[in-house]
């Protein structure tokens, strides 16, 4: 029996590439996308990385929440535990951090079970998405370029963008202004009439805005609306539903399988844009692609633009549960920086789960360093 004896978190931050509305730092705040890094260590010295990703402006989670959290309540929880009692884990978890309406601190929750995760595959010389069940060899996932404007004419030079680096989809950030919307996704199929395209409105719309704005966006071919309304405004889901016009999708809502089984039970929503990082990780993200798979219901990709851990996870995930539409996993458009040796890359929009064991990625202590914010860096020295 190997037992969990250290979780050390470290503080890191990525420098930032352009503009992204829920990473626009206020005079004062530290910049870049900050994240927390976990480091699980084993009584026989096996060791596991993950990484939380964090995002204030988008849920309540905050770096430090999930600092104080990790630090405090989970890392202490989990020190003796068996690492191949899952039961025993999850059931420590979900106890010191209890849940709200639906799982409690998912984001923080994240970076343990992808640490764990990628303990258990280099253990046993599997991927993650081995570990899963898959059996092939990992095909590309193809990425979406996404879309925050502020104005109408940064859509022509912002497809241009996209179409230099080798992008064909679109997710377009929208709400609150449905006639703003409207343009912006008239001027984008100009520039990329044959992409496919989404909206997320991250919960922005008032009812009657979402109503009203549906049928339109899907005669300019819009394939679905993600989070049209706020979580909590169920009966709005239900007309929206009711009235067809596009396909739609919960995102913000849905943070465990057992919140898609009861909203769909209730004919709420057509699918879910599953984040591995707003999950809790990779084991209820796996539950919910099985869950989607088994109701026919629609499996769209996403994420908190995730760098390095925290993206490896999301492609090993999102490669065992065969996605075939393009993921909006837009920390390769807006990050620069690694702390690993040799992170995921590129070729267009196109990009590999690594196939090596865990989550097949390997931390670098340099690069690592390099990233960490200030009051973490003599502690990693030390170490």
């Amino acid at each position: 029996m190997s037992t969990i004896s250290t979780i050390q978190s470290f503080a890191v931050a990525y420098p930032f590439l352009g503009r992204f509305k829920f990473f626009q730092s206020p005079p004062g705040r530290p910049n870049g996308r900050r994240t927390v890094v976990v480091r699980l260590t084993t009584d026989d010295g096996a060791v596991g990385w993950g990484q939380a990703v964090p995002s204030p402006r988008w849920s309540y989670e905050t770096p430090e929440s999930v600092r104080s959290t990790l630090d405090f309540y989970l890392g202490p929880a989990l020190i003796g535990v068996d690492i191949d009692d899952a039961a025993e884990i999850r059931r420590r978890l979900n106890s010191e951090i209890a849940a709200g309406f639906s799982v409690g601190q998912p984001i923080a929750k994240a970076a343990i079970d992808l640490a764990l995760w990628d303990l258990w595959g280099r253990r046993d010389g599997k991927s993650v998405a081995q570990l899963a069940g898959s059996s092939a060899a990992p095909e590309a996932i193809t990425l979406s370029w996404t879309l925050n404007p502020q104005r109408l004419e940064e859509i022509e030079v912002a497809v241009a963008e996209a179409h230099a680096r080798g992008y064909r989809h679109f997710n377009l950030k929208v709400a609150p202004d449905p006639e703003f919307d409207l343009s912006a996704v008239r001027l984008l199929r100009q520039f990329a009439p044959a992409a496919i395209l989404w909206v997320d409105a991250n919960g922005g719309y008032d009812l009657e805005s979402a109503l009203s704005v549906a049928p339109k966006f899907a005669g300019l071919g819009v394939s679905a609306l993600e989070q049209p309304l706020a979580a909590n405004q169920l009966a709005g889901y239900r007309r929206l539903r009711t009235q067809g016009a596009l396909p739609i999708l919960m995102d913000e809502s849905i943070v465990s399988a057992a919140d898609f089984d009861e909203f769909h039970r209730l004919g709420l929503l057509d699918g879910v844009a599953v984040k591995v990082s707003r999950m809790g990780g990779i084991t209820e993200s796996l539950r919910l692609i099985k869950r989607l798979q088994e109701t026919d219901s629609l499996f769209y990709a996403s994420g908190l633009t995730d760098p390095d851990l925290s993206l490896a996870a999301s492609l090993q995930v999102f490669a065992a549960g065969g996605l075939q539409l393009p993921a909006a996993l837009n920390g390769p458009q807006f990050l620069r920086g690694s702390i690993l040796r040799d992170p995921p890359r590129t070729a267009g929009d196109q990009i590999l789960a690594p196939d090596r064991p865990g989550l097949g990625v390997d931390v670098d202590p340099e690069r690592l360093a390099g990233l960490l914010e200030a009051p973490d860096r003599a502690s990693l020295r030390a170490d």
